[in-house]
Formats: structure tokens, C-alpha cells, sequence
């Protein structure tokens, strides 16, 4: 089984300002797609050929170091794809709930989220997940996901490499943060879908 680069969910100038069509046909087209290709390649003809895609990272996190990048960042990629929207709407009653007892305010969080993703140093990602019951901000670093790790909900994840805001906003990763969290293309359904599922999001096969 070859895995495939996911479709994005929109148009690719929905995202614009915060997320332009020419970084989306780099980001979504080039990046993406390399990792989706190294992963491949390096599976083929192996006994994770058929495997999921979150148990080959599982199977490859500190055994294998090339393949856990590329599994792990094809996953993220995936992802993040589905945590933007052209209008993210806004948190379910039950998210909001959530947000106000752990941040006191939807826009508490969005400074929170803003706020940690500016201060990661270097490649990483910066997740709003539920652990033992509530909501938390998580960082991961490089190509480090959140898609095998136990007791923790990914719910929605920015990405922080520079290859997603570049093009867009140079160097100024915290313009890119502002402009995607305040200008509402995070999307909340997808976040309230992870919710209620209760299980981690799987990457299409």
C-alpha cells in the first residue's frame, strides 16, 4: 500500500492572507509530497507496507530515524491540512466549555497558541490537544507528531517550519501565527470531530 499526499480540503486561496496559494503549491505541493514519496519508499517491500501509517511511526520513533521524519511529518502535514479552513467557524459549545476552563477565553487561547508557537526555537509544531481531560497547548520539535502518542488528543496543530509562512510573511513567524488564529481560519469543526471521537484522527490509506 502506497500512501497518498492529501487533498486540500478547500480551495487553494482560501486561506489567504494568512496562507497564500503560491506557499500552499509549494508547502502542499512539493514538501509534503517528498515526505509522502521517502515514506513510500522506504516501506516498500517491508512488513509495515501495509500498515497504517500511525503504526509506522510508532514502529519507527527511535528505531529508525529517517523513516520516523518522513512518517511523522506526512501525518502532521495531513493534519494541519484539515486544521485550516477558509471560515473556521467558531468552538461547539462543548470546546468552548472546555477553552474557558482551561484558558478562561477562546481569545486567551489564540494568545496562548500564539504566544508559544513565536517562542519555539527553530522547526516544530504547536498543538491544541486534550490530556487527562482537558485542553493543553503542546509543542513538538522538528518532525515529531502527536500521532502515536498515548494519553494525549491532538486536536488541531499549527506549523511552525518556515516553509509554511515564508513566502507569505518572511521571517515574522508571529504574523503568520495572528493572521491564522484571529483571522478565523482555524478550524473548529475538525476540532470538535477529534473531540467527540475520542481517538486519534487516522491518515487516509
Amino acid at each position: 500500500m502506497a500512501f497518498d499526499v492529501t487533498p486540500l480540503p478547500y480551495a487553494d486561496t482560501a486561506l489567504e492572507p494568512a496562507v497564500s496559494a503560491n506557499t500552499l503549491s509549494f508547502h502542499h505541493g512539493k514538501h509534503h509530497k517528498a515526505y509522502i514519496d521517502k515514506m513510500n519508499a522506504a516501506i516498500e517491500g517491508t512488513d509495515l507496507a501495509d500498515k497504517p501509517m500511525e503504526e509506522i511511526i510508532a514502529a519507527a520513533r527511535g528505531t529508525n530515524q529517517g523513516l520516523f521524519n518522513n512518517a511523522a511529518q506526512s501525518w502532521n502535514h495531513g493534519f494541519y491540512w484539515h486544521s485550516l479552513a477558509e471560515d473556521g467557524g467558531t468552538p461547539t459549545d462543548e470546546l468552548k466549555s472546555m477553552i474557558d476552563s482551561a484558558f478562561g477565553s477562546t481569545e486567551e487561547l489564540l494568545k496562548q497558541l500564539q504566544d508559544r508557537g513565536a517562542g519555539h526555537f527553530a522547526s516544530g509544531w504547536v498543538w491544541l490537544a486534550v490530556k487527562d481531560g482537558a485542553l493543553t497547548i503542546e509543542e513538538t520539535h522538528d518532525g515529531d507528531t502527536l500521532a502515536d502518542k498515548d494519553g494525549v488528543l491532538p486536536l488541531l496543530v499549527i506549523d511552525l517550519w518556515e516553509h509554511a509562512y515564508y513566502l507569505d510573511h518572511q521571517n515574522a513567524r508571529p504574523a503568520y501565527l495572528k493572521a491564522v488564529t484571529e483571522g478565523g481560519k482555524l478550524n473548529w469543526g475538525f476540532a470538535a470531530e477529534n473531540l467527540a471521537r475520542g481517538t486519534t484522527w487516522t491518515y487516509p490509506a
